[in-house]
């Protein structure tokens, strides 16, 4: 297992136990977590899974694939550790991993 760490907008903390090989996504969905709408299923064809890594973990998770960057066109209030929590895949390198939920989803 690994830990994972979803803030929501308003300060609440979604301490959670994540699969490797899961994504962030897919443990928001699952628990519930308010913000993140998911609305393509984590196939990165929509901007409603967007999160911000918290700046801790920026350069462990690194940068968004292509694909990613052009979904990501359409988040709101992206900022430079903006990712789409259904690209980010969980493994032991990224056990703690904390990651923000923005205000709205695009």
């Amino acid at each position: 297992m690994t830990k994972l760490t979803i803030v929501a907008f308003d300060g609440t903390r979604f301490d959670l136990d994540a699969d490797e090989g899961s994504t962030v996504m897919e443990n928001a969905v699952r628990n519930s977590v308010p913000g993140i709408e998911a609305e393509c299923g984590g196939a990165c064809a929509c901007a409603t899974c967007h999160v911000y890594v918290d700046e801790a973990w920026v350069e462990r998770v690194g940068p968004p694939a292509p694909m990613e960057e052009d979904m990501l066109d359409f988040a709101f209030d992206v900022r430079p550790s903006s990712r789409l929590s259904c690209q980010i895949k969980l493994s032991a390198a990224l056990d703690g991993l904390t990651v923000h939920v923005p205000e709205r989803q695009a």
